[in-house]
């Protein structure tokens, strides 16, 4: 899918963990990411599994910016989103080097400014991670 991420999504750096959009929509986002040695909670060859929480809550920034962007257009201010964890359970203790994770985050709730977020990481189709999130969006 031919987007950019950074008009979604205010990280950078190494805290930009998706490289690519592979699906996109108000409910939805499916992603594609690549462990490399600029992740966060590297360990020598490894990253800590619980940075499946933060592929998760960018996955699902995916789907929330798109919406926004197709109604308000593209907002340089941005508002930020304040992300809490609901759940997280991990399969792995550690999640190699160079790893492909595909991240599928769903809304499963939404009332005004508050959302739930359901997202299931996975590595060569085995599941690695599944994370609940809840976002709320200040109104300012």
């Amino acid at each position: 899918m031919d987007i950019d991420i950074e008009d979604l999504l205010p990280h950078r750096d190494r805290m930009k963990l998706v490289d690519e959009v592979i699906e996109v929509n108000e409910q939805t986002a499916v992603t594609r990411s690549t462990v490399t040695e600029n992740w966060p909670l590297l360990d020598e060859d490894h990253v800590n599994p619980i940075v499946l929480v933060e592929l998760v809550a960018q996955t699902a920034g995916i789907s929330l910016g798109w919406a926004e962007l197709k109604s308000k257009g593209i907002n340089p201010e941005g508002k930020g989103w304040l992300v809490g964890i609901k759940e997280a359970v991990f399969y792995l203790e550690r999640i190699p080097l160079n790893s492909r994770i595909i991240t599928d985050s769903r809304k499963v709730f939404d009332f005004d400014n508050y959302k739930e977020i359901r997202g299931v990481a996975k590595i060569k189709g085995e599941i690695a991670g599944k994370v609940t999130v809840q976002v709320v969006q200040s109104e300012q």
